[in-house]
């Protein structure tokens, strides 16, 4: 916390902390924002607690919605090998997109904010097929609620992964600009971090920190005056990867999504190949490099049979296929599980019971060191591996 606030701010921070539903937080917030002094020092603090309004502003609408039973559906229930939401401005050709690579009808239509609901398509790649989902065009100020913003940033959080589509022919760099804002204030970040860092609030014990990786610009004793400073005595801190002290208070005001993203400048073909190449590398500077950045076009289907590897790599997915004992064909459709996946993890996918009754397995594929290797419970299995497994009688 900026260590020169007022004794009022001060006062209120302590409210904050004492609130018990997210109405009483929400209330307390706003008294605290109004006591803070607005100066540069202490415009990263303001922009953490808007933030964290305005999750807590999402979270009691969501909640008075589901009482109500009232509005249009926002929540899609998962389908496929992961769910990827395609997120962007209005007339940026997300429905049209929907329309080529999936099984979905969208309306299409040159008028802004044709689509007011999700719209969903299964979209093939080789054996598997992933669930894209159109979300409600995103504006300025959907992360205050204004309109359906929240619901639309609500199907972000809850995907696996995100596709960000910007028209290339009318300023895609402030279209990004805007939609990385309104994701930064519903506390989403697109890409992998390089840290991360978990606060656990105790009512006894001190603060402890233990530290994974590194905190490039401070040290231990830092990070439990920056708690202190917050009024929080009581913690436990775990730090992993490079994490800043920055990142630790961020993470005061409530944990930061990460969505593995690609982002898709579209209407290619009616760019120059000069201009089309600067707006894909300024797109690059802004995100970093650990974004992928495709030009693409509704019209031309450039690049569009790119998609399906691309966010099987992105979600780091894998294709195991079973096969019963005595049998010799494998089943014709895989098990979608993430790299790291172990053998007793393809067997709760199965069903829980062969999961408390295993007993071994064997394997064939690129995990496999000879064909059928008997393997145990922990094997990391691989993509494209065949797994038979056996289960106690």
């Amino acid at each position: 916390m900026v260590t020169n606030l007022p004794a009022e701010a001060k006062a209120k921070w302590i409210k904050v902390m004492e609130a018990k539903t997210p109405e009483e937080k929400l209330k307390a917030l706003e008294e605290f924002l109004a006591a803070v002094p607005k100066h540069k020092g202490t415009e990263k603090l303001i922009g953490r607690v808007r933030r964290q309004m305005a999750v807590l502003r999402r979270e009691i609408e969501e909640r008075r919605r589901r009482r109500a039973g009232k509005g249009p559906k926002f929540f899609v229930e998962k389908e496929g090998a992961a769910q990827v939401v395609i997120l962007g401005l209005a007339n940026s050709g997300k429905s049209q997109l929907l329309r080529k690579i999936t099984n979905a009808k969208p309306q299409v239509s040159p008028i802004p904010y044709t689509t007011r609901t999700p719209v969903v398509g299964m979209m093939p790649f080789e054996d598997i097929k992933f669930q894209l989902v159109e979300a409600p065009a995103l504006f300025e100020g959907a992360a205050k609620g204004v309109g359906w913003g929240l619901k639309t940033l609500g199907l972000v959080r809850n995907s696996d992964a995100v596709l960000i589509v910007l028209d290339g022919t009318s300023n895609p760099i402030e279209q990004l600009k805007t939609i990385l804002k309104e994701l930064e204030e519903a506390r989403i970040s697109i890409g992998k971090p390089k840290g991360k860092v978990e606060i656990i609030r105790k009512s006894t014990g001190g603060i402890q920190v233990i530290v994974f990786g590194k905190i490039v610009d401070g040290s231990v004793r830092d990070v439990a005056k920056l708690l202190k400073d917050y009024r929080i005595h009581h913690a436990l801190v775990k730090i992993y990867g490079e994490v800043s002290l920055d990142d630790i208070e961020s993470s005061i005001f409530g944990s930061i999504i990460h969505k593995p993203a690609i982002i898709l400048v579209n209407k290619s073909d009616k760019l120059p190949q000069e201009v089309l190449k600067n707006i894909v590398k300024e797109v690059q500077n802004t995100v970093g490099s650990h974004v992928s950045v495709i030009p693409i076009s509704a019209i031309k289907n450039v690049n569009y049979n790119m998609l399906g590897k691309l966010l099987f790599n992105l979600l780091d997915l894998v294709r195991v296929y079973t096969k019963q004992p005595g049998e010799n064909k494998p089943s014709l459709e895989p098990l979608v599980l993430r790299k790291g996946a172990t053998v007793l993890d393809v067997a709760e996918k199965i069903h829980s019971k062969l999961c408390e009754n295993f007993k071994y397995a064997k394997i064939w594929g690129p995990s496999a060191k000879y064909p059928g290797e008997r393997v145990g419970k922990n094997h990391v299995v691989m993509d494209g591996d065949i797994i038979e497994v056996h289960a106690k009688i």
